[in-house]
């Protein structure tokens, strides 16, 4: 394993990494990368059944087994679905994190997606990111991060903002070669398919999922992909290191001015 490359993907709810960046993460474990896999919540709402302990209880071991595919860590913040809040002690439960983990490049939540509970873990991690390195938030025997990580915004579910216009990402990954083990990892969470065909009518997210990568695929030419947006604000890292690392499976859709 590299020395120092942790990758975290912080997302609202358990199956969200692996139905958004899955491939990506395959992709970097076979690379030698450190993956750590974190949700907001454990998915306590996630089913008719189940109330919310007994859900939450499966959905975070079905988290650690789907980490686990990529010889990955899980961890979870304990936040309640529908309610992640942006405010003080949950920024400093996922600075925590951060530190904790030391990561060199950050995955998350769309900015702009369906709902609030991925936009405001969108706007966690940002802040988190900036954060981490910042040596009067103390937190104890948590050692601050010495630079800002890079941070990548994967798709909105579905490709579609609040107002169902598309959101494309400018960064594709070929995830072709490695979708048995996305696959696999999102099979790891057995709860959620009678979840979904409860509440959405939808029998197969397994193939919710291979639909949109195909989409994605068609962009670029390839069968399956996964797209990202990276966070270029001041002060944040401006190299793309994500296409660095994966370089021969990148394919760039910026506009050339």
């Amino acid at each position: 394993m590299k020395e120092g490359n942790t990758v975290l993907s912080l997302m609202a709810h358990p199956d969200d990494a692996e139905i958004l960046c899955g491939g990506t993460l395959a992709w970097l474990a076979q690379r030698g990368w450190k993956v750590v896999i974190a949700s907001m919540t454990p998915g306590q709402a996630g089913s008719t059944q189940m109330n919310a302990a007994q859900i939450s209880a499966v959905r975070r071991n079905e988290a650690a087994a789907a980490a686990a595919v990529l010889g990955g860590a899980y961890h979870c913040l304990e936040s309640e679905d529908v309610f992640i809040l942006y405010d003080k002690p949950t920024l400093l439960k996922v600075i925590a994190l951060f530190r904790q983990v030391q990561p060199a490049l950050v995955i998350t939540a769309s900015p702009q997606d369906y709902m609030l509970d991925h936009e405001i873990t969108s706007h966690l991690a940002q802040t988190a990111c900036m954060g981490s390195t910042i040596p009067n938030i103390e937190l104890e025997e948590l050692p601050v991060l010495q630079k800002i990580p890079h941070l990548y915004y994967a798709d909105a579910v579905q490709g579609k903002d609040r107002f169902g216009n598309e959101i494309t990402g400018d960064i594709m990954v070929d995830i072709t070669a490695v979708m048995d083990t996305k696959e696999q990892m999102l099979c790891c969470h057995h709860s959620q398919r009678d979840w979904l065909r409860a509440i959405s009518k939808v029998d197969e997210f397994v193939l919710m999922m291979k639909t949109f990568s195909e989409r994605n695929g068609r962009l670029i030419g390839k069968r399956y992909a996964e797209g990202y947006r990276q966070h270029l604000g001041f002060s944040y890292p401006q190299d793309d290191l994500l296409g660095k690392e994966l370089k021969e499976f990148i394919h760039s859709l910026k506009t050339k001015g």
